[in-house]
């Protein structure tokens, strides 16, 4: 299968991978380090990174190439452009726009740009509905899989980018699960599938209770508070 992959393409990545590794640290450190997201109590939970491995990366581009895409080595990285990937993690879906607007912040200021607009994946129609309040295109996703994704340059021009995901813990867990018996060859074992499915309402139900336990936890701090009483 390896001749699928046009001559000079596994080169050029190889050639260039040390660009991408470098500003997989700096996207990485700006997660570890943002003081409003690591404040007390912080809003992010945890932050994973990592380097697509070279078998995963040749499988994806045979995968772009049976789907009709020409993947060459002078398009490759406007092809796959999760050859670096950060995962950020956070506990509830009401932390989530903080993270959105730190985001932004950072292309605003023109730390870096966008490779394309954000997206949220969702099989959610009420997620949907949220995810569209925080201005992103939204996605609905068959599969059931839940993520935001952002794919991130350093400049407009370079042709280095660094994937994005956000996520709460509770789709973190969905989607290792399903990425382990669905990638990257899908389950053929029907039981599989239709729990997969019902996994995904319980991490969709569970994910409601948390922003309900976090707000009633926050309504009675806040009412509990001397300092904020009423004289």
């Amino acid at each position: 299968m390896s001749d699928l992959i046009p001559e000079g393409v596994l080169d050029r990545i190889q050639e260039q991978r040390y660009l991408f590794e470098t500003f997989l640290g700096t996207v990485a450190t700006f997660f570890r380090c943002h003081p409003r997201l690591n404040g007390s109590p912080p809003i992010l939970h945890s932050i994973r990174s990592r380097l697509k491995d070279p078998e995963h990366l040749r499988e994806k581009i045979k995968r772009k190439i049976g789907d009709g895409r020409t993947v060459s080595s002078e398009n490759v990285f406007e092809q796959i452009t999760d050859l670096a990937g950060v995962r950020v993690l956070h506990l509830y879906q009401d932390q989530f726009p903080e993270i959105h607007r730190c985001i932004e912040e950072h292309v605003a200021q023109g730390e870096w740009a966008y490779f394309e607009s954000p997206r949220a994946y969702t099989w959610d129609p009420e997620c949907r509905d949220f995810f569209e309040r925080q201005g992103l295109e939204v996605h609905l996703k068959e599969s059931f899989y839940t993520s935001i994704h952002y794919v991130v340059k350093p400049r407009q021009d370079s042709l280095t980018t660094c994937e994005i995901q956000v996520r709460t813990l509770f789709e973190e867990i969905w989607g290792e699960i399903d990425h382990t018996i669905n990638y990257p060859v899908p389950t053929a074992v029907e039981q599989c599938r239709e729990q997969i499915l019902v996994l995904a309402r319980l991490v969709g139900a569970g994910s409601r209770l948390a922003d309900s336990i976090f707000r009633a936890h926050g309504s009675g701090q806040q009412s509990t508070d001397p300092a904020g009483a009423r004289p």
